[in-house]
């Protein structure tokens, strides 16, 4: 007697995606396994849940599979699903740009605070935007605020480009191409506000980092050079140029690194040098006024 082939259901495939996940001690594998069906169906994770038993076509079936083994290569999610989310935006991502973290979204935060206080600002600038993903989120909250948003490798501002166009973005959000204010000329004493996240490992660490990060994210975006901290002493020592008086210049940091980066600041003639920690306690951000 000829045996009919069991159709996959959404319940069973989530099983055997976590399951082949958990296989390779990734801790988020349920997670993963959840965006990655609810990805290949083009519903909500929620969906998922109301009919586990729901068949699901052998094609769909196929490209969920295809999915999970390049999760199981430790390729991240993000660039797999093809976008991150970041303060309520929908960015592309690819792994031509660095996957956004949720404490660079406190970074926008406190630009915004800062703009909310003293502005309004006209003009922000931020430095290495790889997928646009400040740059955007800044000209979101601040619907007057002009952005120019400059990076150096030519595959990440194809990623900001479409992001900024997608989100509609495009008037006041512009992209140019260059290392640091290189590009610039021309804009001494205009800028609001100068906001990076500049890369910050040491550069002996990379090796030690986590494989998601280490074997996919630009190692342009991560190494930091000897200590860490070599562009933030570059955006130190350039950005008082491009500072209108009162201007504010705020970086993101690596762990340990907040106090020689405040000295480095105040001997620049920073003022009012704060530094504020992220989600877990970490000092995390480093901020400072033009004198």
């Amino acid at each position: 007697m000829k045996t009919l082939a069991v159709e996959p259901t959404v319940g069973g495939l989530l099983a055997e995606g976590a399951a082949e996940l958990e296989s390779v001690g990734l801790a988020t594998a349920r997670q993963d396994s959840e965006w990655l069906l609810a990805e290949a169906l083009g519903v909500d994770r929620l969906a998922l849940w109301v009919e586990p038993g729901r068949p699901v076509s052998r094609q769909v079936a196929t490209g969920f599979r295809g999915r999970i083994r390049r999760r199981m290569r430790h390729e991240p999610l993000q660039y797999i699903l093809g976008f991150e989310e970041f303060r309520g935006l929908r960015l592309r991502m690819t792994p031509a740009a660095l996957i956004p973290r949720p404490e660079t979204e406190l970074l926008v935060e406190w630009a915004l605070e800062l703009e909310d206080g003293h502005g309004p600002w006209s003009l922000a600038v931020d430095i290495g935007t790889g997928s646009g993903a400040i740059a955007c989120a800044l000209a979101a909250g601040a619907p007057h605020l002009h952005v120019l948003a400059v990076e150096s490798s030519m595959a990440a501002l194809a990623v900001a480009a479409a992001n900024i166009s997608t989100l509609g973005l495009a008037p006041r959000v512009r992209l140019v191409a260059g290392d640091l204010f290189e590009p610039l000329a021309g804009l001494a004493n205009a800028v609001d506000v100068v906001i990076s996240n500049p890369p910050y490992i040491r550069t002996s660490d990379l090796a030690a980092l986590p494989i998601e990060i280490r074997d996919w994210e630009p190692h342009a975006a991560l190494d930091g050079g000897a200590d860490g901290t070599a562009v933030h002493r570059r955006l130190i020592g350039q950005s008082p140029g491009f500072l209108a008086p009162g201007g504010w210049l705020l970086m993101e940091v690596g762990e340990g690194q907040a106090e020689t980066l405040r000295q480095a600041m105040a001997a620049h003639g920073f003022e009012r040098i704060e530094v504020r920690k992220d989600l877990r306690g970490i000092e995390r951000m480093i901020g400072g006024r033009r004198g």
